[in-house]
């Protein structure tokens, strides 16, 4: 079902090799659907190659080395799941603060199964109301997160799921937010011009 409420967003989904693959493919058909320009942003530089639940998946050209990305030229962002993926992710200290600039901007990020672990280490995650793959269960409650088993939950400019079978909520949430988002981000920029 396309529509236009996200037309003229552009949105970043930062991944490297071993995103889980339906949390990056599916995510993205719904917001190229709602109208937004989604671009791939890693730390690799042509290609990353995706996991299918148990096995290695397809390969997803990069549109953007993250060497090369800029935060500003993004109104949110999108942190894919799988193990592999967020957990070299948190140790890559661009991709780090590629997200931390998000956060300190107010630009909404939506982040599913592991995402969330980008964000604990980017020290975003303090006072939120979270969910996850329950095996992050105790690094988010570590981190300061009040962390909930929930299909989706929306907290501020945040808004969490915890597994491929939650991706419909996941879109439906994601796709409010980044319009809200966008909305106030817009509002914001024409206070201060």
């Amino acid at each position: 079902m396309a529509n236009n409420t996200l037309q003229g967003k552009k949105v970043a989904i930062l991944v490297t090799d071993g995103f889980e693959q339906v949390e990056l493919l599916e995510p993205r058909k719904a917001l190229d659907g709602a109208g937004a320009t989604t671009r791939v942003v890693s730390p690799k530089d042509q290609k990353v190659k995706g996991w299918n639940m148990k096995e290695w998946g397809e390969e997803v050209p990069v549109d953007v080395p993250l060497d090369s990305a800029n935060p500003e030229e993004f109104d949110a962002l999108l942190l894919p799941g799988g193990v592999m993926n967020p957990d070299h992710l948190r140790m890559d200290s661009d991709a780090v603060e590629f997200v931390k600039q998000f956060v300190e901007d107010g630009k909404p990020i939506a982040a599913i199964c592991h995402g969330p672990w980008t964000l604990i280490e980017a020290g975003a995650v303090r006072g939120r109301k979270m969910t996850s793959w329950p095996s992050l269960q105790t690094d988010l409650k570590n981190a300061g997160a009040n962390w909930v088993d929930q299909e989706v939950v929306r907290d501020g400019q945040f808004v969490t799921s915890r597994k491929p079978d939650d991706i419909p909520a996941f879109n439906r949430v994601m796709i409010e937010l980044f319009q809200q988002g966008a909305a106030q981000e817009s509002e914001r920029l024409r206070k201060t011009a």
